[in-house]
């Protein structure tokens, strides 16, 4: 019985490789198009901020690549001993493997062909071929390793297949498995943790140390144990490898600490890179993450003082946004689009349009100093009716009072609604519209009287590059997140700088620029005050308490802070710049100047600025808008 049973199985192995064979000539003309010289696995991009931390990371698969220089030789030891060991014997294929397989079978009926491949193999299978158990796909396979080896060193094939396989936990490649279990690079790993990591890919899921911790410990346990049994590591290395118990991290892939910026940058890049996400690249950002953080937990501080307030506000909807922004260079150092990223990734500070209300007011007042008029110019704070054939229109002041003639300072810094729609009817609504052009605005602003008190929509970030004006004198810088794009070989390919264009003198800047501090000094924006440094803005209020805003000015940065309803419904009536947004400022300012104490504290003051006696106050003036005449002398020179 024996010699038939040996006979039959002998008769069986001649059938297969005369299959084998067959197969071959069919299956060979399959391997003529592959040269094996082009590789280029999908890479992680990543996101810094201007001082190099890492913000994100953006991935179709997370992968860093590693050249061959970057493993450790104990490294290429284990994972050859427990996977192909050997690897720098053959020549793509193991014969003797391929015949145990071919025994196997001959158990199993020939369904089914395993147990033979090797690393290079391994690679082909899961980077050329199907994952399906045939005996032509083996074919294939062992043809096409044998065909990579003579094309490829076995340097370039373990370099490749490191980078390529799986490591779980969504990790691409051994470089970024040792980052993300162990932060450490490839040269910090221990024995213990290099074994782990080798032991991965025969069931990346079953090995997965944040998951399986002790499987995972076992299979490393098996790899030190292999090298031991083969003599490629001494008694004392087994003993101590054997003993550790490494420390595994369980991180997130994205490492996104700043959602709403990385959507941002996905939204800018996006149409010029179509590769973003599997290129490599590195995205140095304008951001500062301290700035960042500050901003988020100074927006939610204002929410959750909105929520003390108001036991009826509306979680679901009412929410805020926060950008900072460097005036003097066009840098965005912050950008927090929501309280909430996980309960809304809208980002509210990029697309959403809201109505700026009186924050809108300083730059009507801008062009009245450009044609001339003084921060002490009077303006009549009066009630006027405007009649229409569908509904007359009676604007009111805050608290339904009026002043009588006021100056431009008084009107702009108690934020005087009456004060100002009369200055903009004074210099002529077609003036008022055409120089806001000019500054840039769109021509999608109203030309009418509703211009003056801010009724048009407009996002906080474009908001903030029309606030530069003011504390960069006259020059309007365009905010800018991305600093610059390097490829994957480091090679920097991409610079972004800000635009800026000139839309006033220096001089006549500074004059609103001072209304502003006043504003903030004794008027609404008094909840933004912080001792010992000069703070410009304005409040701003839609009807109906529909938005509430606070644009802040200090010599060095500027913040805009926004709250309101998603859906535009007002928030409770008490609620509005002064209140609502103001605070907001201070608190932030607070952490800033703790975490930059030497943040300039003074604006500067143009040459052309002199200063005078005006009414018993001292008042800055121009040469373009001088103080009015009947109460002003003693002029003085700035310099």
């Amino acid at each position: 019985m024996k010699i038939l049973k040996y006979f039959f199985s002998f008769a069986i192995l001649i059938f297969i490789c005369g299959a084998i064979y067959v197969s071959y000539l069919f299956v060979g003309a399959d391997t003529e198009g592959y040269t094996f010289k082009e590789y280029s696995p999908p890479l992680t991009s990543q996101i810094y901020d201007k001082n190099g931390k890492l913000i994100a990371n953006i991935f179709e698969q997370h992968r860093f690549y590693a050249k061959y220089e970057e493993f450790p030789p104990k490294l290429i030891e284990a994972l050859i001993a427990i996977e192909d060991t050997a690897f720098f014997e053959h020549n793509g294929v193991n014969i003797d493997a391929i015949f145990r397989a071919v025994l196997k079978i001959i158990r199993t009926g020939g369904q089914t062909m395993e147990g033979a491949s090797t690393l290079t193999q391994q690679f082909i299978k899961n980077t050329e071929l199907t994952p399906e158990r045939t005996l032509n796909r083996k074919i294939k396979e062992a043809l096409l390793a044998y065909k990579m080896e003579t094309l490829l060193s076995k340097e370039e094939i373990l370099e490749r297949y490191l980078n390529f396989i799986f490591f779980g936990h969504g990790y691409y490649g051994i470089k970024t498995a040792a980052r993300g279990y162990f932060h450490k690079e490839l040269n910090e790993l221990s024995l213990k943790e290099i074994a782990m990591l080798v032991g991965m890919p025969k069931a990346p899921s079953s090995y997965d140390p944040t998951k399986h911790f002790d499987l995972s410990i076992s299979r490393a346990n098996n790899v030190i144990a292999r090298l031991y049994s083969l003599g490629w590591i001494s008694k004392n290395d087994y003993e101590i490898a054997m003993k550790e118990t490494p420390k595994v991290y369980d991180d997130t892939l994205t490492q996104n600490v700043a959602p709403y910026v990385v959507d941002e940058v996905i939204k800018q890049l996006s149409p010029q890179f179509s590769d973003l996400k599997t290129g490599g690249y590195q995205i140095t950002l304008n951001l500062d993450l301290e700035v960042q953080k500050m901003a988020r937990e100074a927006l939610k501080f204002g929410y959750d003082e909105i929520i003390k307030r108001d036991k009826d506000a509306n979680l679901s909807t009412l929410n805020g946004a926060m950008v900072v922004v460097n005036h003097q260079n066009g840098d965005v150092l912050a950008l927090v689009g929501g309280v909430d990223y996980e309960k809304s990734h809208y980002n509210r500070a990029t697309q959403s349009t809201r109505q700026p209300g009186s924050s809108f007011k300083p730059f009507l007042y801008q062009i009245a100093i450009n044609l001339g008029y003084s921060t002490m110019s009077e303006v009549p704070d009066i009630s006027r009716i405007f009649e229409s054939a569908e509904e007359d229109w009676k604007p009111k002041n805050y608290g339904s009072n009026f002043q009588g003639l006021i100056t431009l300072k008084q009107a702009l810094t108690a934020s005087r609604n009456l004060a100002t729609i009369n200055l903009a009817l004074e210099i002529g609504l077609d003036v008022v519209y055409s120089k806001l052009l000019e500054f840039g605005f769109s021509q999608n602003i109203p030309a009418d009287l509703s211009i003056v008190l801010g009724s048009f929509g407009i996002s906080p970030l474009e908001f903030a590059k029309f606030y530069t004006m003011f504390g960069n004198y006259g020059v309007i810088k365009e905010p800018v997140l991305i600093r610059e794009i390097k490829n994957k070989k480091g090679v920097l390919i991409a610079q972004f700088n800000s635009k800026e264009t000139k839309v006033s003198e220096a001089g006549q800047t500074f004059l609103v620029l001072d209304m502003m501090k006043s504003v903030v000094e004794k008027g609404t924006g008094r909840n933004a005050r912080v001792a010992d440094i000069e703070i410009a803005g304005k409040t701003g209020t839609s009807n109906k308490s529909i938005d509430a805003w606070f644009c802040g000015l200090t010599p060095e940065i500027e913040a805009l802070i926004w709250y309101g309803n998603d859906n535009n419904k007002p928030m409770r009536y008490t609620e509005g710049g002064a209140r609502t947004a103001a605070p907001v400022f201070k608190d932030f300012l607070t952490r800033y100047i703790a975490a930059f104490p030497e943040t300039k504290r003074k604006f500067d003051i143009p040459n052309d600025v002199r200063r005078g006696t005006y009414n018993n106050s001292r008042e800055y003036y121009t040469p373009k808008s001088p103080l009015p005449n009947k109460k002003h002398h003693q002029n003085e020179i700035l310099f």
